[in-house]
Formats: structure tokens, sequence, C-alpha cells
């Protein structure tokens, strides 16, 4: 996977993401739901102050947004040199690097322009909810995962001595 695939890629996540957040936001009032798939998986809008698990929410707004967004511009600028270390081969690699890029741009685009984060992905069962998520969020979770599928391939490869 090229530099260039994996930019237009990016920029596929981050349009997504952005489409349906403000899909969300301009037509739903905050705390308004609607059941997919009843006792088991909403469409529920919501801001997140904070980070994963609405960590750090109760930071003054400075503090909390200025944290977030160096945050994420360090992390996308770690993530970036990684893509262009890793091997144009290692497609697994490559894909799992620019979700988590897209995602991470995504939610960076949100803490800069509202200070916070729109979810709407809101997964439950009966009283037990996971916190609400959104597009960004799955592509970061999903290109984690990958990575550490990738990371246990290279172990398992080093370990055998190939």
């Amino acid at each position: 996977m090229s530099v260039r695939v994996s930019a237009l890629l990016a920029l596929l996540i981050i349009a997504l993401d952005q489409y349906t957040k403000s899909l969300i936001s301009s037509s739903w009032r905050i705390g308004e739901s609607h059941p997919i798939v009843p006792e088991i998986f909403s469409l529920t809008y919501v801001r997140n102050r904070g980070g994963a698990f609405g960590l750090m929410a109760d930071l003054p707004e400075a503090w909390r947004v200025a944290f977030f967004v160096i945050f994420a511009i360090a992390t996308v600028s770690a993530l970036l040199w990684m893509l262009r270390s890793t091997p144009r081969g290692d497609v697994l690699q490559r894909f799992a690097l620019t979700a988590v890029i897209g995602g991470a741009a995504g939610n960076l685009y949100d803490r800069v322009r509202y200070g916070e984060v729109v979810d709407f992905l809101d997964v439950y069962y009966r009283d037990w909810h996971w916190p609400a998520f959104n597009v960004a969020d799955s592509f970061i979770s999903c290109g984690v995962v990958l990575l550490l599928i990738g990371s246990l391939r290279h172990s398992r490869d080093v370990d055998r001595g190939t």
C-alpha cells in the first residue's frame, strides 16, 4: 500500500466520520436516541468532553482541549512516522496505521471545532452500557486490534527465525 493510497484512505475515514457526525448533530437534539436493535444497539446523540470513556472530562476546558489536541497531534505525527517506516508490502500494518491516523484526525477535528467529540453509536444490554462512540473511534479500535495482530505475527516470525 503506497503513501498516496494511505493518505486517500485516511481522508475517506475522516470524511465518513465527519459526515455521520454532521447527520446526527444537525438534525437531532443532544440525548435523542433511536433504537436500531432493541436492547442492544441505538443511535444516541451525545457529546464527550473527555477522552476514552469520558476520562478527564472534568478538567477546565482550556486545559482539557489543549491536552487532547496536543496529544492527538503528537499521536498522528508518530503514526505518520511509523507509516513511512513500514514496508509497502506490509499491507496489514499500513492499513492499521492508516485507520488509527484517520480516526484520530476525525476526532481531532471535533476537538478543535467544538472542544468535545460527537458520539452516537450506543451499544448496551439491559442496564449495562458501553460508552457511546463514533466512526472515528471504530477505526481507531479496529486499527489498534490489527496492529496487535501484526505485532503478534511479527513476534511469532522472529521466534521462528523467519
